[in-house]
């Protein structure tokens, strides 16, 4: 049989949310055992022996032996699901899945990569893990830590799936044969994107503006270089001047011509 880990448990008579805040205060984790053949039992675990218990673990599937102190036999279980609170990171929850020594039963096991892929040493390609874990079925005593795929032979565009994983005596693989495990890919290209330079509009100038207010762009001057006196009034038609119109200042009035001699 496959190495086995032994946690201490205590049976709790009080369930719920309350009970089990209590139960946290006081540095434990609520637990429960359950099984095929049994019915579940509320347990609680010490806070840093699981702890401890978690870091000899490693990620590794494992089977754990429950002692209570108040029942003599040993349960013999797998760590099926662990609940953490996602702020502080604290246990919340661990289920335990009591199995039979002479029985087969379902686990997902790690997959762990062996070597130096061949695409990756030559040809600048990136592994990619498609299953961190695999669903196997087998006796407890055969029960693999973790899956181990040797990729040193995986060149860049090939998968290793899981109808290709080496066999394990004992073990039975549940996942369907086409399902990717392991992927060398080409690596993603980085993408620059081109600064188009824009010209820089001259200083002061507003694009699109209008003259300014009264200026005439390009107006050539008034023939002789003189505009007209302020308050100088235009010629009536014929040449005469409108009635009441005064002429401007300093400007003489013009004379009638003298009347032709018969």
């Amino acid at each position: 049989m496959k190495q086995q880990f032994k946690l201490n448990v205590a049976a709790r008579a009080q369930t719920g949310r309350s009970a089990s805040r209590r139960l946290r205060k006081a540095n434990r984790v609520p637990a429960i055992l359950y099984g095929k053949h049994t019915s579940p039992e509320s347990l609680s675990i010490e806070g840093p022996e699981f702890v401890r218990f978690l870091k000899s673990v490693a990620g590794r599937a494992v089977l754990v032996e429950l002692e209570r102190a108040d029942q003599p036999v040993k349960a013999l279980s797998i760590l099926q699901e662990i609940q953490r609170d996602p702020l502080t990171d604290k246990y919340l929850h661990v289920d335990f899945q009591e199995v039979k020594p002479d029985e087969k039963f379902e686990m997902r096991v790690p997959v762990q990569v062996f070597g130096e892929s061949f695409g990756v040493k030559n040809q600048s390609g990136v592994l990619e893990m498609n299953a961190h874990l695999l669903r196997v079925r087998c006796l407890p005593k055969d029960l693999p830590e973790v899956i181990v795929v040797d990729v040193t032979e995986l060149k860049v565009g090939e998968t290793i799936k899981a109808g290709e994983m080496k066999p394990i005596a004992g073990v039975e693989f549940l996942d369907t044969k086409g399902q990717p495990v392991v992927s060398c890919v080409e690596p993603v290209a980085e993408v620059v994107q081109e600064v188009v330079a824009t010209a820089a509009p001259v200083e002061g100038a507003v694009p699109g503006a209008a003259p300014a207010e009264g200026a005439a762009a390009g107006a050539a001057a008034p023939a002789g270089g003189a505009a007209p006196a302020a308050g100088a009034a235009a010629p009536a038609a014929g040449g005469k001047p409108a009635a009441g119109a005064k002429p401007a200042a300093g400007v003489a009035a013009a004379k009638p011509a003298a009347p032709a001699k018969k």
